[in-house]
């Protein structure tokens, strides 16, 4: 696939995404739009590029994993796996019901394809850190990618990963940090700042790369980059748009964890070029 062409099909998977969050969330009338909207680029190229998965064989030994650290985005995963063909994209429509395989947080006894459970926020790095050093340990080349919230590196927990996977040379784990400036009670500035991440990462002995979360060609180009094996973990900062794509959920601290209603799904769907 030419590279323009590779950018068209990647843009329109992630719009493809964006609409299946939407969709979910609003049949549920629960769930998490805002950083679910944010997420949606990279993970777009992540499953459908760069990702070394086999969707009939879920548990492939040598596969790549993913960790979704900040566990309640999981609508922008749980329609990533379905559109991968890891189970039917049906599916979707049962987002948070009584029985479904898809919870309002992760659980990988139950989604094929979902290589850890999360919600409890914090954990998820310290998670990829042992399969990245299980993956070393083995001999394989797979890689460990991990998504966290830029909210959720307030925990302490992260950072003590951070310094676990540095002094064992993880290079196969990559850490990418949804960089949207806002968390469920309002901007992380307020909040407990966080800023500036990419210096806390250099200072615990990673390789830090600083990108548009938004803009394919760069998303493409980093996950080109932190391949070299350099003895260093990799961290990603994704500066990014909470609610992205969705006009009036855009850099709303509100849409952390609101649900359209019929006339905001419609609006919604018409600007993610959805019927």
């Amino acid at each position: 696939m030419e590279y323009l062409e590779k950018v068209k099909y990647l843009e329109d998977k992630a719009r493809e995404l964006r609409r299946h969050i939407i969709t979910m969330i609003h049949e549920a009338q629960s769930g998490h739009p805002g950083g679910s909207l944010s997420a949606a680029d990279f993970v777009a190229v992540l499953y459908f590029d760069a990702l070394r998965i086999r969707p009939s064989e879920p548990k492939w030994n040598e596969r790549d994993r993913v960790i979704l650290s900040k566990g309640h985005t999981c609508p922008v995963i749980y329609a990533a796996l379905a559109m991968k063909g890891f189970y039917d994209l049906s599916e979707i429509h049962t987002l948070r019901k009584m029985g479904s395989i898809l919870q309002g947080h992760p659980d990988m006894k139950k989604v094929p394809g979902l290589d850890m459970t999360s919600g409890s926020l914090g954990q998820g790095l310290s998670a990829g850190a042992g399969m990245a050093f299980g993956a070393k340990y083995d001999g394989l080349d797979s890689k460990v990618y991990v998504i966290l919230g830029d909210g959720e590196l307030q925990e302490g927990q992260v950072w003590e990963a951070a310094m676990t996977a540095a002094k064992y040379k993880l290079d196969n784990l990559i850490a990418f940090v949804d960089d949207n400036n806002l968390q469920v009670d309002g901007n992380t500035c307020e909040i407990m700042p966080v800023h500036p991440i990419a210096d806390k990462f250099l200072a615990f002995g990673w390789e830090v790369y600083s990108i548009d979360g938004h803009n394919i060609g760069e998303i493409l180009k980093v996950l080109e980059d932190v391949k070299h094996a350099s003895g260093k973990p990799k961290c990603i900062i994704a500066n990014t748009v909470k609610g992205k794509g969705v006009s009036y959920m855009e850099n709303a601290c509100d849409w952390h964890g609101a649900c359209p209603d019929a006339c905001q799904y419609t609006t919604a769907m018409e600007e993610l070029g959805g019927a």
